[in-house]
């Protein structure tokens, strides 16, 4: 069974708890996936998700679909 860590979180819970000036939503410039907890959840995302030094992340392969039409 898991516990909270303690102490306080590492990023905002809610839009009240962001610093002034701060979007509670952002979109991930890499991947273009939503990301919620202004700055510091964006930060998050970049360690967790597009960090080099782990074997997970974005590994989707852009492709090209030529489609002909003969009229």
């Amino acid at each position: 069974m898991s516990r909270a860590a303690d102490g306080p979180h590492p990023h905002p819970l809610t839009p009240a708890e962001l610093p002034e000036g701060d979007d509670w939503l952002h979109g991930c410039p890499d991947c273009h996936l939503p990301i919620q907890g202004g700055g510091a959840g964006l930060a998050a995302h970049y360690r967790t998700v597009h960090n080099p030094r782990r074997d997970y992340g974005d590994r989707r392969i852009p492709i090209t679909v030529r489609v002909h039409f003969d009229l």
